[in-house]
């Protein structure tokens, strides 16, 4: 594997060499799949960029999750088009999990999702897929492309039926008739303000191993304001950090990715919210692996401590 120019959180090479860290991030400079506001193919480096500010202290876990190792590789091959995008972050992707480390993407436009979800999808046979995200992308193609990143949840559910969608705020019939006519559990925005939807109930009838896929746009515009497709009303920080800490708490999670950061050069805010959820997503997932009794907290680097070595569902199937 080839490192990136730029590390994430610039940790010192102790932290950051693929070859012992625990995680390998994989950005994928991609947006061809954008259908308004584009800058999402720019979003990675500004969030690699703005990454070296964040404090690797953790105050919620009292650590610094880098110790566990964080590398950053380079970006696949060839983005030419969708369907070289995804074959070539297939194959990042594949030799990522051969060496069991931790897959972490960062977009790029949401079809990237699409290229990951298989990957991990074909080395586990199973897995659901939490989607957080402003938009339900379950349409078959938007203008002509099936690839768009409005058609992200559709691709991913030709392979599973395991999904759980939240924060969706926005939607066509079509969509909105397919959530009905499939029983596709979504927690609106509305539902998850108001509690009316079991959100933990739905988490806990996921079966493991999970992926968990995150478009900023979700995020209210006062944390995430440069996105391709923003929507008023998202996640505020302190919601969306409780949200994933239950879900790194109660699912085993095999990957994750964050998409959809459109670089804005006079908005730093939204690159540094954007690499400081990935850091706080990583710590949650070390903080569940120390929790089952699966490592320690590490002090520098030991290789895949966060690979899940038993059989996988035993959270899952209630």
């Amino acid at each position: 594997m080839i490192s990136h120019p730029i590390p994430f959180l610039d940790p010192g090479p102790e932290f950051s060499d693929p070859v012992h860290a625990a995680v390998i991030l994989l950005p994928v400079p991609y947006e061809g799949g954008v259908s308004w506001g584009r800058g999402a193919a720019l979003g990675p480096d500004a969030v690699l960029e703005a990454s070296a500010e964040v404090e690797i202290y953790d105050e919620s876990l009292r650590f610094e999750p880098c110790r566990m190792g964080i590398a950053t590789i380079a970006p696949p091959d060839d983005l030419s088009r969708s369907e070289a995008m995804i074959s070539s972050v297939r194959r990042n992707m594949r030799s990522i999990l051969e060496t069991g480390k931790f897959p972490v993407a960062l977009g790029g436009d949401h079809s990237v999702s699409v290229g990951v979800f298989q990957e991990l999808y074909a080395k586990y046979g199973r897995l659901s897929v939490v989607q957080i995200d402003a938009h339900a992308d379950l349409r078959e193609n938007y203008r002509g492309d099936p690839f768009s990143h409005a058609c992200t949840m559709a691709r991913i559910r030709e392979n599973t039926g395991d999904t759980l969608q939240i924060g969706i705020r926005s939607l066509c019939r079509e969509e909105a008739d397919r959530i009905t006519r499939e029983d596709i559990p979504v927690c609106f925005m509305e539902e998850f303000r108001s509690g009316a939807f079991d959100l933990e109930g739905a988490v806990r009838r996921l079966p493991d191993p999970v992926f968990i896929t995150v478009d900023v746009d979700a995020l209210d515009w006062s944390v995430v304001r440069s996105t391709g497709t923003p929507e008023p009303g998202g996640f505020l920080w302190h919601e969306v950090i409780d949200l994933l800490a239950m879900l790194f708490r109660e699912r085993e999670v095999a990957g994750f990715d964050v998409m959809e950061l459109s670089q804005d050069p006079p908005d730093r805010n939204s690159a540094f919210a954007v690499a400081k959820l990935v850091y706080k997503m990583l710590g949650y997932k070390l903080a569940s692996t120390v929790a089952a009794g699966r490592t320690l907290w590490p002090e520098r680097p030991a290789g895949p401590i966060l690979t899940q070595t038993g059989p996988w569902g035993t959270k899952g199937h209630s």
